[in-house]
């Protein structure tokens, strides 16, 4: 394999203007770059030792345009954090809805689904639920709104209690509280072991003060085989280079693409090329059902069978690759 993409001169300088994208596009583009770097400082050296200048420096930004985007680091900070909090959310809420109205499982699953999220993303983890402790008075406010948004699910509990020991509606976030404090714990000790490990437990103390030490003790008894298939999947892939066995060239363009899908999930054919730099729609899609044989990319619209535009992601392969491409 030829890996054509390895230094950060490739990347492309973004010019609004006749002949470059739409300004829009073009702030929207650098406001996701400054948002990933944001993400990455964080993780490395932690927000109270974030400054602008890291934040540029990764972004490949002037000054000028991050003041022109965010009030301040704090203001930075914050848009990371709501992004990551979308993000959670659809994900939380579709493993949820899949199992009905079933309560139990639906928390079980968003809860597994989650943890899940964080192994794969530690920084966005890191970020939601330890350094913004230290972020200031707005994000400690979005924060406390995200714990009473949890425990209004987890509050649904006391439906299914009788009367004669329904607790009260502060044990929802007195729940919420005690899995933030270990997740925060475990975040910072940086173990080996991953989160996944937590689904029994923390189930066992959610559904112990409303459905009773019998279904506390048959959650740490279940078996997590979903759960222990993604993991181990991921711990393959983890221990090896994500460019290996890649049966493709990686250019610039390729790697281009790859960088709009994951600034811009959901992006059309039309989005990506104008993205990327790809004028030709023939070229584009080629391009795009290439990365879907390889796993890289899929298409989660409806496609040109309903006449509705593609809505393309990045695969969990397809963000590591990504990763392990975009300019540093």
């Amino acid at each position: 394999m030829a890996f054509m993409y390895k230094t950060r001169a490739a990347t492309p300088r973004l010019r609004p203007g006749p002949n470059g994208l739409p300004r829009g596009q073009v702030t929207e583009i650098q406001r996701s770059r400054m948002l990933a770097a944001a993400v990455d400082a964080v993780e490395e050296v932690g927000y109270a030792r974030m400054t602008v200048a890291q934040v540029i420096s990764r972004a490949r930004v002037s000054r000028k345009t991050f003041y022109d985007v965010f009030a301040d680091r704090e203001d930075c900070f914050l848009a990371a954090f709501e992004q990551a909090v979308s993000q959670t959310r659809l994900i939380a809420r579709e493993a949820y809805e899949r199992e009905g109205d079933v309560w139990r499982e639906g928390v079980r699953a968003a809860l597994g689904r989650l943890l899940m999220f964080m192994d794969e993303e530690p920084g966005l983890a890191k970020l939601c639920v330890v350094e913004a402790l230290a972020a200031g008075e707005k994000v400690l406010e979005r924060r406390a709104q995200l714990l009473d948004e949890i425990a209004a699910v987890i509050d649904q509990g006391r439906h299914l209690t009788n009367t004669t020991r329904e607790p009260p509606a502060v044990t929802a976030e007195g729940i919420v509280g005690g899995i933030f404090a270990v997740l925060h714990t475990r975040l910072l000790d940086e173990a080996d072991e991953p989160l996944t490990d937590l689904l029994g437990p923390l189930m066992s103390m959610i559904v112990l003060p409303y459905l009773g030490a019998r279904a506390a003790s048959r959650e740490l008894a279940r078996p997590a085989m979903e759960v222990a298939r993604d993991r181990q999947t991921r711990s393959q892939t983890r221990s090896r280079d994500p460019l290996e066995g890649l049966n493709m060239r990686l250019t610039y363009r390729t790697v281009r693409v790859l960088m709009v899908i994951a600034e811009h999930p959901g992006a059309s054919n039309r989005e990506i090329a104008e993205g990327s730099g790809i004028i030709d729609q023939g070229q584009i899609s080629k391009l795009l059902n290439r990365l879907g044989r390889l796993n890289l990319v899929e298409n989660r619209g409806e496609g040109q069978e309903k006449g509705a535009a593609n809505a393309w992601h990045l695969t969990a392969r397809g963000a590591q690759v990504e990763r392990a491409t975009r300019p540093r």
